[in-house]
């Protein structure tokens, strides 16, 4: 049986990639080598995500996927913000590298507030005004990964939850849409995301072993 499952994958990913179009494969290509490096704790995660956010603006505009194509540029947005972050963090000479946190009860609340509106407003608007498809899911999937890379920008150990929870919903998006190769990616993406929250617990708990201030 396990055999089988893993021969169905195999010829689905061949499939996907035969179907692909050149933009979709470079867009995973440094999809996963982003999320990669997130989980390794890579400064470098910022200007490949950048590249992948511009190579997914078309990818997602073609798809009608609307509110994943405006995500990218948030995206964008917020990578530039991360990486700004994560280097002030590490000029700090008190702290080697921005610290690991956990999220404020401030910061969830107000994140959560504001995704929940983009989802419900985006969603209606979608609806109403474009040829979107699946408008309220894709908006929803937009607010859950904005709000998740926010908080890996601000390093908050939450986020890679965040990241599990959303991958599921775009792996099902994605194929649904034709987009084979990039629902397989976030199936990837979903293992990735595991990883990333394992790796960043150890980094936690090495932190509080060797008592690193924390800068919020």
């Amino acid at each position: 049986m396990a055999q089988l499952l893993s021969f169905d994958f195999f010829a689905a990913a061949v499939a996907a990639v035969q179907t692909a179009s050149p933009l979709e494969i470079a867009g995973v290509v440094t999809g996963v080598a982003c999320v990669w490096l997130a989980a390794r704790n890579s400064i470098w995660n910022f200007p490949i995500g950048i590249i992948n956010g511009l190579l997914y603006v078309v990818v997602f505009k073609q798809a009608r996927l609307y509110s994943d194509a405006g995500l990218q540029l948030a995206f964008i947005a917020l990578l530039v913000y991360g990486w700004v972050k994560w280097l002030r963090g590490a000029a700090t000479p008190d702290a080697p590298a921005l610290p690991i946190t956990h999220t404020p009860r401030r910061v969830a609340f107000w994140l959560g507030g504001l995704g929940l509106l983009y989802a419900v407003g985006a969603g209606f608007l979608f609806h109403q005004y474009t040829d979107a498809a699946l408008p309220y899911w894709d908006s929803s999937t937009t607010a859950i990964s904005l709000v998740a890379q926010a908080l890996l920008s601000r390093r908050n150990l939450e986020n890679w939850l965040l990241w599990i929870g959303v991958d599921v919903a775009y792996v099902g998006m994605y194929w649904h849409r034709d987009l084979y190769l990039t629902s397989v990616l976030y199936a990837v993406f979903l293992g990735l995301a595991a990883y990333g929250y394992w790796q960043w617990r150890r980094e936690m708990a090495a932190q509080a072993r060797l008592a690193v201030p924390v800068v919020r």
